[in-house]
This record gives C-alpha cells, sequence and structure tokens, in this order.
C-alpha cells in the first residue's frame, strides 16, 4: 500500500508540475505522424519503396513524442535526480536525448508491432496510398495515358531490394556510429533514421515470414486432426471445452492487464537507463564449458578480426541490453511495488474506457456520412490527449519508485557493515572523482551486486557515492 502511495504522489506531482509540456509533445507527435502518413502514401501511390521509406517515420514522430515526454519529468524524479543528476549544459542534455532516441527504437518498435499500432499505421498508409493511387488510374482512364505510379498502390512486396534496404540501412547506421566524432552534428537525425529503416524493414520481413510459416502450418493435414480432435472432445465432454476457453480469455486478458503496463515500464527504463543501470555480469561466468571452450578458439583468431567482430557485436548487443537491464531493475524491485503499479495502470485504462464510453453517450446519435466520417478523428482523439500525459506521469512515477525501492535497499544493506566496522571505511582514502567519458555521456550508476557505486543515505535523500568492493 505504501508503494502505492507513493508512485500515485511522485505521479500527481509531475502530471501537475508539466502537465502543458505532455499535453504539447503528444499532440505534436500525433499531428507528426499523420503528416507523415500523408505524405508516405502520396508518394507511395508512385513509388511503393519509396513510400515504405517514409512510413518509419511516422513511428518515429510518436517515439520522439514519448522521449520528450519521459525526459520533461525527469527534473521531478527525486529518487533517479538523487543518483543520477541532470546535467546543466545543453549540450550534454541533447546527447542524453539522442542517446535515449536510439537506445528507445528497438523496444519501441516492437511494443509498437506488438499492441497493433504498426498495423493501424499500415492500414491508414495503405488507404491513402489507395485513395491517390485511385485518381491517377481516374486520371489515366480520362486523358487515354498509362496510369501513373508502379501499380502496386503502396504495397510493399518481398523482393532482394527489401533485403538490400535492411543490410544497407545496418552498415550505414553502423559506419555513421563508428565515425560519429569526425562527422557534424546533425548527422545524428541521419542515424536516428537508418535505425528506424532498418529495424522497421526487418519487422515487415520477420512478420512476412512467421506469416508464411503460419499459413503453411495451418493447412496440414495435422493441424486438421488436431481440430477435429478438439471438436471431438468438447462434444463429449462439455466441461473441457469450457476449461479451454476460459484458459484462453484468461491469456489473452492478462496480456493487456500485466505485459501492457510492463511494456511501459519497460520503455521508461530503456530511456532513464542511459543514467541507471544494474551491474554486468561477467561474460567469462556464463555458458560453463562449451561457451569456455568457443571463447578459447575465439582468442585464436587473428586480432584485427576479433576487433571487426567485437564491434559488430557490441553494436547488436547494445540494441538488446538496455531492455535488459530495465527487466532487471523491475525484477529486484520486487513484486509487491510491481504489482501495485500494474493495479494503478489498471484502473487508469479503465478510466480511458469509461471515458470514451461516456463521450460517445455525450454526443449521441448523429448522421455517418454528415457527422462521423467528418469528425470521427478529432472526437476519437479528445480522450487520448487527456490520458496521455496521465500515463506518462504514472510510467515515471513508477519507474522513480523501483528506483527508490533499490536504492533503500542498497542503503539498508550497507548499514550493518558501516555500523560494524566504522574505523575501516574511515581508513579507506577517497577516490577520485569519476570523469565524464570522451563523449560527454554521464556515468551509469549500477544498483545491483558489489559494484564501486555504492548508494547510501544522506539527511537530503539517496546519493550515489564512492565505495570499496
Amino acid at each position: 500500500m505504501i508503494a502505492v502511495l507513493d508512485v500515485l504522489r511522485t505521479a500527481g506531482r509531475l502530471l501537475w508540475r508539466h502537465w502543458p509540456a505532455l499535453l504539447a509533445w503528444y499532440a505534436a507527435g500525433v499531428l507528426g505522424r499523420y503528416v507523415v502518413i500523408e505524405a508516405a502514401g502520396f508518394v507511395g501511390a508512385y513509388n511503393a519503396v519509396a513510400g515504405s521509406l517514409l512510413l518509419p517515420l511516422a513511428i518515429l514522430s510518436r517515439l520522439v513524442a514519448l522521449v520528450a515526454m519521459l525526459l520533461v519529468v525527469r527534473d521531478g524524479m527525486r529518487q533517479l535526480d538523487a543518483i543520477s543528476p541532470l546535467p546543466e549544459d545543453a549540450a550534454t542534455r541533447r546527447r542524453q536525448f539522442a542517446d535515449a532516441l536510439l537506445a528507445g527504437i528497438l523496444p519501441f518498435f516492437a511494443f509498437y508491432a506488438a499492441w497493433g499500432l504498426l498495423r493501424e499505421d499500415a492500414a491508414a498508409y495503405s488507404a491513402r496510398a489507395l485513395e491517390v493511387s485511385a485518381g491517377l488510374n481516374f486520371t489515366a482512364i480520362v486523358d487515354k495515358t498509362d496510369p501513373a505510379g508502379d501499380g502496386l498502390a503502396g504495397a510493399l512486396t518481398l523482393t532482394p531490394l527489401t533485403f538490400a534496404i535492411v543490410v544497407v540501412a545496418f552498415a550505414l547506421r553502423w559506419v555513421l556510429k563508428r565515425y560519429r566524432q569526425r562527422l557534424p552534428r546533425w548527422f545524428g537525425v541521419i542515424v536516428v533514421y537508418l535505425e528506424a529503416v532498418w529495424v522497421y524493414f526487418a519487422a515487415l520481413v520477420l512478420s512476412v515470414a512467421i506469416e508464411a510459416v503460419t499459413g503453411w502450418v495451418q493447412t496440414r493435414q495435422a493441424m486438421v486432426w488436431l481440430d477435429d480432435l478438439r471438436a471431438t472432445v468438447s462434444a463429449a465432454f462439455a466441461p473441457l471445452a469450457w476449461i479451454w476457453e476460459g484458459v484462453e480469455w484468461l491469456l489473452g486478458e492478462a496480456g493487456g492487464i500485466i505485459l501492457l503496463p510492463l511494456a511501459w515500464l519497460a520503455i521508461a527504463g530503456v530511456v532513464y537507463g542511459q543514467a541507471v543501470a544494474p551491474e554486468p555480469v561477467p561474460t567469462d561466468a556464463l555458458g560453463g564449458a562449451v561457451a569456455a571452450r568457443v571463447r578459447s578458439r575465439y582468442r585464436t583468431l587473428p586480432a584485427r578480426l576479433r576487433a571487426r567482430l567485437r564491434d559488430i557485436w557490441a553494436d547488436i548487443a547494445s540494441r538488446f541490453t538496455p531492455i535488459g537491464e530495465a527487466i532487471v531493475l523491475m525484477w529486484r524491485a520486487g513484486p509487491v511495488l510491481i504489482g501495485g503499479f500494474v493495479l494503478l495502470y489498471t484502473v487508469l485504462l479503465a478510466v480511458q474506457g469509461w471515458a470514451e464510453w461516456g463521450l460517445l453517450r455525450l454526443i449521441g446519435p448523429h448522421d455517418l456520412n454528415d457527422f462521423w466520417l467528418v469528425f470521427d478523428q478529432a472526437i476519437f482523439l479528445v480522450v487520448p490527449v487527456l490520458i496521455e500525459p496521465i500515463r506518462i506521469a504514472l510510467v515515471a512515477g513508477g519507474y522513480d519508485a523501483v528506483i527508490g525501492r533499490l536504492v533503500s535497499r542498497r542503503a539498508a544493506a550497507a548499514a550493518p557493515s558501516s555500523a560494524v566496522a566504522p574505523s575501516t571505511e574511515q581508513a579507506v582514502p577517497a577516490a577520485p572523482a569519476e570523469s565524464e567519458s570522451d563523449h560527454g555521456s554521464t556515468t551509469k550508476r549500477t544498483l545491483s551486486g558489489q559494484s564501486s557505486d555504492e548508494i547510501t543515505s544522506t539527511p537530503n535523500g539517496p546519493t550515489a557515492s564512492r565505495g570499496t568492493t
């Protein structure tokens, strides 16, 4: 109960202080998505590949708004600020924004696709492309000329060009990241776009492949036998059919009730995790004998080849590391705090559903063509505009509570040792302060295991100080 109240207090304070900025950023993200989809659909009617290359910008507009909203409330997160204060110079803040944006592309695209938002964008893009393509065909019929465009009406198929786009975008992204110190600052925009392009097209290729495999499996004779067996057993023993349907319903509901708030908390962990992360596990301790033999053979490779392989592996692993770190932080925060956050998020979803229902009842019945087809998008946007700032404040409050719980545990664990051997701690000389890296990024604070950044408690709140390992 105390954890829930802490999350509520933090969320309320963040919402009270920052709701105008949150509202403005969310509206900017929605407007940017709409403009990009309209432009991509127009271009896609002429060339499907060019239109598909513009479509990731629609998702990026939502991601930029989300990262900006999470960083807007950053100064009000007291637990996080205690161990990782906000940088004062604008250059470092811009660099942190770019790092958070790059780190959030992969998990946000996965979240976007898993909850059907990517499908909605693709449907809106296809509708716009079909509308423009129909106009081009009509003009061609009237003028008795060949229709403009490639005839695909924005639909992109799997071709060697699709795979080439993934490879080229990934390679260019890797090259620009490697030599970013020698390039102008505005190249960061190109890096973000290339990251979004290769992730989007890779997701497109993967989804088409999964659909092909699923369709092939569903047409096999064994699946027909299983369906017939299930129907026969259900007809002979009705309670078994009820149990089966109940389990399917429970799993479907659990995905929306439990996984959705955890996904939001994980995305917040990825964005804020540029400053806070659990202590990494040494790679030499993983995998046992088999991994040891692999590492031994790897060390026999030429040094230049090993350097290139390390660069490629580090670039790939860097996209998944923030997700794993966010999950580890949530796991170590304990089930009580995470369960309380899930409960609060579920209540917010219920409020959103009731608000949408009440809004429709308030408007009442109207003509479909003269009213709903004209004003439907504006009407259905009212509730999300009001709910989204609350959602972001709740997610930020939940993550701040996670950090606070871990800080409290570290302080409690350090208290007995400091009471037993105070003279030993006094004898240890103070370690020199850590300097910023060559790129100006702030040092990550570890919150698990025996680390060199110990969390202590002061009268003004928890702080991060150097300690002994």
